[in-house]
């Protein structure tokens, strides 16, 4: 089975696509003699969703929950290079309860049933729109450092006028004596352009070059970082880690987003992020694919639906100037048993480490704690509460929200976020084939929202399932030509909420597959782009908005409207 990727598309047996339960993984190497005299750590970049993982038959460590690394010192596990191979062993379970992040449901259809079913027979019922990839899906690695190290670093920017103020905090293990820490910053050419000492501090960077977002202003460039290169001394056994940031800042002012203290709107995409064959498995073609599509359609950010991408995403992230939704995959949380302290605590360690995965990233502005709860339940309130003031408190310096699906009136927990995100479907969902209430419907929305809330208003999901190649006019629901309707009406809605309105995630960049359902044909096909990404025609329709987006007459000049 190839590492990464998801196993269960790799083979033509239909057991292993629909497997749930625990896979074993197994395989050996060699420890190179130069690594006897340092740390040796086993890390693990994502495994689906529950792990256990042995070196030489030994328990090493364990981890639950998905797309986040782990990993652990093993040293005292290895055998020395004389003494032959390595057995790496790592077990991975796909099982979902409704206390898992995400939740579903193990059922047994065949207990106290007068219908014959296999022995043993139970269905895992999910709770998410799409499939329960499973599997190691991103790289394995071992790597070492000194026995004395840098454990963390932790980076926070401001601007004062030309000036950017870079703070740093640095978490070192073992004998390191505080004078032998030393810190430099380094522009995108290698320059020396600040320096510090100790564990923390603040460095100065005159004439700062500010992280911009692409395709939103042609005065700015996109994506500049620079390095942190921090220093553990100057022998031969001191550490050295460097680590890029951008230096910007992102607040909320009224119902205004303010990147580096202008103004922001989002042309926005919503990815889920899987592909033909490998399913979630990490692949280094299809993220430049697709962030390709997007630097070409016009986008300036993005929402990691339904849950953390890759580092390697996020690193172009970081390199081309896209802002980004992070999102933890807290998706599905419908019943009273997902909002149990059970669940709680397993939410509270999925943001735990996602925020210390990416708490650095220029491109991360804001966490998504939730796609689409049952917010509109009284005991959903004490929950999020929770969850949302947790969140603030490991990263005070990053906005904070969740995706709502409720009612500007209904919902008990929107006024908790910093934005307000709500995903909404007249036309597709709510009133389906209906193109005519889309904006008079969908702009008493907005209009209620804005007046209910002083918060900035952002479209986190909009779209309609079209079926590539099948045209219909006057349109029809899965037709192209429909789903250029239903994009075109929002579009015209949006434009004239411009004043309520923050911004726009199109629901989705590219179909994707789900589980089996009469509702769904070989997957979700919500996106502007198919599965293979080649562009449906509403790519196209796409792509003029986002690229004439300042253009007031878009509507009567758009050729796709």
């Amino acid at each position: 089975m190839p590492v990464p990727s998801s196993y269960n598309d790799i083979t033509e047996d239909g057991r292993i696509r629909d497997f749930i339960g625990w896979a074993w993984y197994d395989t050996e190497f060699f420890l190179s003699s130069d690594w006897t005299n340092k740390r040796v750590v086993l890390r693990i970049d994502s495994a689906q969703y529950n792990a256990i993982v042995w070196v030489n038959s030994k328990q090493v460590m364990t981890h639950q929950g998905g797309h986040i690394p782990f990993q652990a010192d093993i040293n005292q596990y290895l055998t020395v290079p004389s003494d032959g191979p390595n057995r790496l062993t790592v077990a991975v379970n796909n099982t979902l309860t409704p206390y898992t992040i995400p939740p579903g449901t193990i059922d047994w259809p065949g207990k106290d049933s007068p219908i014959p079913y296999p022995p043993n027979y139970f269905t895992q019922t999910l709770q998410m729109d799409s499939f329960n990839y499973a599997g190691i899906d991103r790289h394995v690695s071992l790597y070492t450092t000194p026995k004395s190290y840098i454990d963390d670093i932790t980076v926070t920017t401001n601007i004062v006028d030309t000036t950017g103020i870079v703070n740093y905090r640095v978490v070192t293990v073992g004998d390191i004596p505080q004078g032998d820490i030393t810190v430099r910053i380094l522009n995108r050419t290698g320059a020396i352009v600040g320096q510090g000492g100790g564990s923390s501090g603040t460095i100065k960077i005159p004439n700062a070059n500010l992280w911009w977002t692409v395709n939103t202003n042609n005065l700015h460039q996109p994506g500049y970082l620079y390095t942190l290169e921090v220093h553990t001394g100057e022998d031969v056994d001191a550490d050295v880690y460097r680590l890029p940031f951008g230096i910007r800042t992102v607040k909320v002012v009224g119902r205004k987003l303010l990147l580096n203290n202008e103004e922001f709107y989002f042309k926005g995409v919503g990815i889920h992020n899987e592909a033909e064959i490998r399913g979630r498995g990490l692949d280094y073609a299809m993220i430049v694919k697709d962030f390709n599509l997007m630097r070409w359609v016009g986008a300036n950010s993005f929402r990691t639906a339904v849950f953390p991408f890759s580092e390697e995403w996020m690193d172009q992230a970081d390199q081309q100037g896209f802002l980004v939704v992070d999102e933890v995959p807290a998706v599905g949380l419908n019943s009273l048993d997902n909002l149990s302290n059970q669940t709680l605590q397993n939410h509270m360690n999925a943001m735990s480490e996602l925020i210390q995965r990416d708490k650095n990233r220029p491109s991360v502005f804001l966490w998504s704690v939730a796609n689409e709860p049952r917010t509109d339940r009284p005991e959903s309130l004490p929950y999020f509460q929770t969850i949302i003031n947790f969140t603030r408190s490991l990263d005070p310096n990053r906005l904070v929200s969740f995706m709502c699906n409720h009612d500007f009136n209904s919902d008990k927990c929107v006024h908790l976020v910093d934005l307000i995100f709500i995903n909404r479907y007249v036309g597709w969902y709510s009133q389906t084939g209906l193109l005519d209430l889309i904006q008079p419907q969908l702009k008493y929305d907005l209009d209620q929202w804005a007046e209910t809330f002083n918060k900035p208003l952002v479209i986190s999901k909009y779209g309609a399932g079209t079926m590539p190649e099948i045209h219909r006019v006057p349109s029809t629901v899965f037709s192209e030509e429909y789903q250029i309707d239903f994009l075109s009406r929002y579009h015209r809605t949006f434009d004239s909420a411009r004043g309520n309105l923050t911004g726009e995630f199109v629901w989705c960049l590219t179909d994707f597959n789900t589980y089996q359902s009469i509702k769904r044909v070989n997957g979700n096909k919500k996106g502007i782009f198919t599965r293979e990404r080649q562009p449906k025609m509403s790519a196209f329709n796409l792509r003029h908005r986002y690229l004439t987006f300042n253009n007031t007459d878009y509507c009567t000049k758009n050729p796709y409207t």
